[in-house]
């Protein structure tokens, strides 16, 4: 799943019944959640966004997704 040059990273926890994502490739922790892909997509693409907002907000830079995923 990719958004603006972003990639998620998912997993789903059997335990929570939910899928867990992160934002892939940068240093900085962002999380969501949802209990379907169409809910998953929609919380990616709200944490993509909220990352960027918040970087401008705090005036810091944008990290880019690096090219090689861990």
């Amino acid at each position: 799943m990719t958004y603006k040059g972003y990639a998620a990273r998912i997993v789903y926890s059997d335990e929570d019944a939910c899928f867990i994502g992160h934002i892939a490739g940068i240093k900085d922790i962002v999380g969501f959640h949802a209990e379907s892909v169409k809910e998953l997509r929609a919380a990616f693409e709200d944490a993509v966004n909220d990352y960027l907002a918040t970087c401008e907000k705090l005036g810091r830079a944008k990290e880019k997704m690096s090219a090689k995923l861990p």
